[in-house]
C-alpha cells in the first residue's frame, strides 16, 4: 500500500469515527431538554420553586461545537430581583450543568433584567407551590 493510500485510509478511518461519535451525541434539541431537567432541579433558596418554573429562564440556546464535537449552551435568565443575596450562587448552580450532564462542554449564563421578572412568569405549578392559586 502507497504512502498516499495509508494517509487516505487513515483520513477515512478518522472520519468514519468522528461521524459515529455526532450519532451518538444527543441533538441540539434533546440537550435543551436535558438541560431543563437540570434547571428544575435547581431552586431559589428563599422560594418553594425550581428557577425554570419560576421563570427565571428566558432563553436556552443549545448548539455543537465545530471544533470539539461536544454541545455548549448559552442560557438568558433573569433574578427574581437586582439585589438577590443568592444570585451567585443561582448562577453557578445553573454553570454547574455542564460538569454534571455528560455531552455538554460548557454553559454561559446571562444575567438580564429587562423584560423584569413578575409572577405572570411563573408556571402553573409554580403559583400552587407558592398559594397564588
Amino acid at each position: 500500500m502507497s504512502s498516499e493510500n495509508q494517509v487516505k485510509s487513515i483520513n477515512d478511518k478518522m472520519a468514519d469515527e468522528r461521524q459515529r461519535f455526532i450519532d451518538s451525541q444527543p441533538t441540539d434539541e434533546e440537550m435543551t431538554e436535558k438541560i431543563i431537567g437540570h434547571l428544575r432541579e435547581i431552586y431559589d433558596p428563599e422560594l418553594p420553586v425550581n428557577v425554570y418554573d419560576l421563570g427565571l429562564i428566558y432563553n436556552i440556546d443549545t448548539w455543537t461545537d465545530e471544533v470539539s464535537m461536544m454541545k455548549k449552551c448559552k442560557i438568558t435568565m433573569t433574578l427574581t430581583s437586582a439585589t438577590c443575596s443568592f444570585s451567585q450562587v443561582i448562577i453557578d448552580l445553573v454553570k454547574s450543568i455542564a460538569a454534571r450532564q455528560e455531552g455538554l462542554e460548557d454553559i454561559d449564563v446571562e444575567i438580564v433584567f429587562d423584560p423584569p421578572w413578575g409572577q405572570d412568569s411563573m408556571t402553573d405549578d409554580a403559583k400552587l407551590a407558592m398559594g397564588l392559586l
